[in-house]
This record gives C-alpha cells, sequence and structure tokens, in this order.
C-alpha cells in the first residue's frame, strides 16, 4: 500500500518558487490500479516522481507499506527504489539492443542467470504482446509498441509498483488501447500495483479502480471510480459519464423529468422495468446513454416520468444504489439543448 501524507513541494524557476504540489494526500491500495488526473501543470507528474522516490518532497511524507521513505538514504534507499518500476513518456531503450535485449538488460545488472533470464524475457514479451519482435531493434517498432516494450523493462526486476507517468501520450488511439491492456495484464497477472499519470479521462475510464483529480497541485476529489460517477456532480463524473442532450418537445410529453445514473450489470438492466411494473409509471428515455467503466456498466439517463406513483417509484430505485436527481415538473424543468 502506499500512503502519501500532505506532500508539498515546490522548484526554483527564474529565483522564485513555484509551487507544484499543496498539502496532498492520497492511499493507494495493494494490487490496484489508480490513476492521477489533471491538466498540464497540476503537479501529477510531480506526485509521481516523489512516490517513486526520484523527487524528495518538501513536507509531507511517503510510505510504502507503512515505511516512510522519507528517513531513507544510501544502500536501504537504493533497495527500496528497486520495488518501483517507472515508465515515462520516452522509453529509454538501447538502440544498438534488441527488444529482448532491452528487456534483459535489468536482469543483467541484478545478475539473473542465463536460462532464468531468457525466461522471464520470454515471460514478459508474452505479456505484453511483443513475442514477434524479440529480435527487432527498438528503430523498427511504433510509439506505442515502445512504450509496450518500456512497460515490460520496468517489470523485468518484479517491482511491487510500477508508476506510469502519461504512458498514452503521443499514440494513436488504438495503440493506446493496448498499453492500457498491458498496464491491466501487469495488475491482474503480476499482482502489480499500478500508478498511472493522465490528463486523459478515457484513461480512467478504462483501466482504473481508483482516482485523485489534481488542480493546481492540490487534490480536489478522489475515490473510487465507480464511487464517484455515482454522483454526477462530481468531476470525474462529468468527464466519463454520457452528455444529456434533451430538447423541450421531447420532455413536454412527460409530467416531469428526471435524471438518473445506474451503476452495474442489474441496475441498468433491469432496475428502471422493474419499477416502472411496480408502481404502474412510465419512464421514457429523452437524453443521455450508456457507457463503461472498466467492465462495468454504467448509464446516465434524463427520464420523461409519467403516473400517480411517480414519487414513490423513483425513491425505490434510489433506495437501490440509483442516483436520483429531481427536476422542476413539467417541461419547463429542462432545459433546451
Amino acid at each position: 500500500m502506499i500512503t502519501v501524507e500532505n506532500l508539498s513541494k515546490s522548484f526554483a524557476l527564474n529565483g522564485n518558487p513555484v509551487v507544484a504540489l499543496r498539502d496532498v494526500s492520497v492511499d493507494v491500495q495493494a494490487g490496484s490500479l489508480f490513476g492521477v488526473v489533471g491538466p498540464a501543470g497540476s503537479g501529477k507528474s510531480v506526485l509521481a516522481r516523489c512516490i517513486a522516490l526520484q523527487e524528495r518532497p518538501d513536507r509531507g511524507v511517503v510510505r510504502l507499506d507503512g515505511l516512510n521513505t522519507g528517513t531513507l538514504d544510501g544502500r536501504r534507499l537504493r533497495e527500496i527504489r528497486r520495488q518501483l518500476g517507472v515508465v515515462g513518456t520516452k522509453p529509454e531503450l538501447i538502440a544498438e539492443r534488441t527488444i529482448a535485449g532491452n528487456i534483459a538488460s535489468p536482469l543483467e545488472q541484478l545478475g539473473v542467470d542465463g536460462p532464468q533470464r531468457r525466461s522471464k524475457v520470454g515471460s514478459l514479451l508474452d505479456l505484453v504482446g511483443l513475442t514477434p519482435r524479440a529480435a527487432q531493434r527498438p528503430g523498427e517498432l511504433t510509439a506505442g509498441q515502445l512504450r509496450r516494450v518500456a512497460v515490460a523493462k520496468a517489470l523485468a526486476a518484479a517491482p511491487a509498483v510500477l508508476l506510469a507517468d502519461d504512458p498514452t501520450a503521443g499514440i494513436d488511439p488504438e495503440e493506446a488501447g493496448a498499453v492500457l491492456t498491458v498496464l491491466d495484464r501487469a495488475r491482474a497477472e503480476l499482482g502489480v500495483t499500478i500508478v498511472v499519470t493522465t490528463p486523459d479521462a478515457s484513461v480512467v475510464r478504462r483501466v482504473c479502480d481508483d482516482v485523485a483529480v489534481l488542480e493546481d497541485g492540490t487534490v480536489v476529489e478522489r475515490g473510487t471510480v465507480l464511487d464517484l460517477v455515482s454522483n454526477p456532480t462530481s468531476r470525474t463524473a462529468q468527464a466519463l459519464l454520457p452528455a444529456i442532450e434533451t430538447t423541450r418537445s421531447q420532455a413536454s410529453r412527460y409530467d416531469r423529468s428526471v435524471d438518473v445514473v445506474l451503476v452495474g450489470f442489474a441496475s441498468v438492466g433491469a432496475l428502471l422495468p422493474e419499477a416502472a411494473g411496480r408502481f404502474d409509471v412510465e419512464f421514457a428515455t429523452i437524453g443521455g446513454g450508456l457507457t463503461r467503466i472498466g467492465d462495468t456498466p454504467v448509464g446516465r439517463f434524463r427520464l420523461g416520468v409519467r403516473g400517480e406513483r411517480a414519487d414513490a417509484a423513483l425513491a425505490w430505485v434510489a433506495e437501490r444504489g440509483g442516483h436520483v436527481t429531481h427536476t422542476a415538473r413539467g417541461p419547463q424543468g429542462v432545459a433546451a439543448a
């Protein structure tokens, strides 16, 4: 587990201090895939470097499984750093070596013998989907493939934590998807705790369990992704949920409209039809849609509602985990798109 407590970090720029992090606190559960999201300059990369023990904070503590890393130096610091793999936006690969040779280099430095080294490299090539490219050199690969090689190389020394700083930057969507799949496989198959920094909310949608949103060096929102999207007012929900576009004419046919967020297969597939039948009301989708957070379906819908027991039906939906936001009765409560 990674615990970041009240972390602050500043740098000097033209003789003036620039604050990168302000009292940042986050908890990363062991075995999770944690996203740190924010625009350029929000402090997410600085936070990743502090967790990777590449930067020392001005104040605050980074704990790894309870160990205060601020007290470490010399040999002990080097030992702990070996438990932390790092993938940057510019893979540090040796152009003259094959892909297999690049992945093997950390194992050579650790003195791993030949048969063990070849076995480990073979497993990692399979993990990142690049076994057919083993004998090629970095110059023959695409940007996305190089990023996957960098992930394999960072995993070679079997770190407990992998920090991936903006792993999809500068590569096309298809290749970005392949990189995210590799990170998800590393978490699932190797048990590695992964911290991903990104400005792209779609990365969170695809692979993250938990998220912290940074703005101007401050955490403005944090929690599990599914909990945050259940609250449509959260920044995470606003970034990930389908937009609602409803015209006044669509809403005018109903007594009122409501916005509903549903999370999970059972809720999305059955909750509204069951409520409609149980309370003899009509629900009609007049806006919104479905998305997926990882493997979980999530819906945000604007519903036209008609029926005398509508309040009871909506309360029943809310009691079973649906997030219901009431608007004014009648078409006046619906803003034209």
